[in-house]
């Protein structure tokens, strides 16, 4: 799940309890100078008969806390979008299709649930309303979920961070200095991965996109701005927490990936995957153990090298990335390695042709 849900079982961390303090007493604070529950909503997805719900409560001051004003935190610098105070255990009403249920957020502010649909739903974006109920002013938010049937065959899961966006991820001090400080504006694209991924949507418009990161929610505005800019697909974004977990000072980005993608495929499982990752972190060795693990559910890998030097500052060995190239011997499923989407795209189309045309 791209949300962890804590288990009530288990002990807390000291981190999670020294935040969940720090958080307790800064919600004290802002509820008396007059802060309320606005929801920040995710797009979400699911099938005709069960969908899955994404958002966060947070506090904000009474006349901020409007949708209309998504589109300005968005833009803001990086930085800010860590600025931010949950409401814990906070009611949410959702209604999707006609089906209501009312659910709580959890420690972090997150709602994550798979919730039925009553009758079943149109494939497509469907909307979902969410509210705070137990408001004296109840806040009220819209989001959109991707239902999907089984006539979708093809879908598409790409990470962002140096697949999508050139961000320097692997590289400590610059991807700080994009996170927290650079405006969102001055961010760029991949070379070459915009018209890649235009080219499988025409090939395919029924194709779902879904942008798999170890980025912070926090950073879900900005993300969705970039992509739109550079007129990437849309779709959702799967995206992780900020901060101490039950177990300790931070969660894991790779399982994070892992627990993601597997649980797409299993909620598909009649569609086949293109996975687009790069070889800085660990895309490579992910999207390899889906392979092995769903080998009918992965039609095609594409992997982005980083150069020598990139490796390098990343803590990896210099190297083309993945070491094998066209069918892969233990699934047979073709693997693609290039330094842009213009020579991915290239070798695509030379072992797996159906999939850009």
């Amino acid at each position: 799940m791209a949300i962890p849900t804590p288990h009530s079982s288990q002990r807390p961390h000291l981190a999670a309890v020294v935040e969940d303090y720090l958080y307790a007493a800064a919600g004290w604070v802002l509820t008396r100078a007059g802060w309320r529950p606005r929801i920040e909503t995710y797009t979400g997805y699911g099938t005709p008969d069960k969908v899955r719900v994404l958002a966060r409560v947070l506090l904000s001051p009474r006349h901020h806390a409007t949708p209309d004003r998504a589109e300005l935190r968005a833009g803001r610098r990086g930085f800010r979008h860590f600025l931010t105070v949950p409401a814990p255990h906070c009611p949410v009403q959702l209604r999707v299709g006609g089906h209501t249920s009312l659910v709580t957020s959890d420690r972090a502010g997150y709602v994550d649930v798979e919730l039925p649909t009553g009758a079943p739903l149109p494939t497509g974006w469907q909307p979902v309303f969410m509210s705070c109920p137990d408001e004296s002013e109840p806040f009220e938010a819209d989001a959109s979920l991707l239902v999907l049937d089984e006539r979708t065959r093809l879908g598409v899961v790409s990470d962002i961070d140096d697949t999508t966006m050139v961000t320097s991820v692997p590289r400590p001090l610059l991807a700080a200095w994009n996170t927290f400080v650079r405006h969102s504006s001055a961010r760029r694209a991949v070379p070459g991965m915009p018209e890649l991924y235009r080219d499988l949507r025409r090939a395919h418009p029924e194709a779902p996109f879904f942008y798999l990161s170890t980025g912070a929610w926090n950073t879900a505005g900005t993300l969705r701005g970039f992509l739109a800019r550079h007129d990437y697909p849309q779709g959702p974004l799967l995206l992780t927490d900020w901060g101490p977990t039950l177990t300790g000072w931070f969660r894991s980005g790779p399982a994070h990936k892992k627990a993601s993608l597997e649980l797409l495929m299993t909620w598909f499982p009649h569609m086949q995957w293109v996975l687009f990752g790069d070889d800085g972190q660990h895309d490579v060795e992910i999207y390899e153990q889906a392979v092995r693990r769903r080998p009918d559910q992965v039609r095609a890998v594409g992997i982005r090298r980083l150069t020598g030097g990139q490796q390098v500052l990343a803590g990896n060995v210099p190297s083309s990335g993945v070491t094998t190239e066209g069918p892969n011997d233990i699934s047979r499923v073709p693997i693609v390695t290039g330094r842009d989407g213009d020579e991915l795209s290239r070798r695509l189309a030379a072992v797996a042709p159906e999939v850009l045309n």
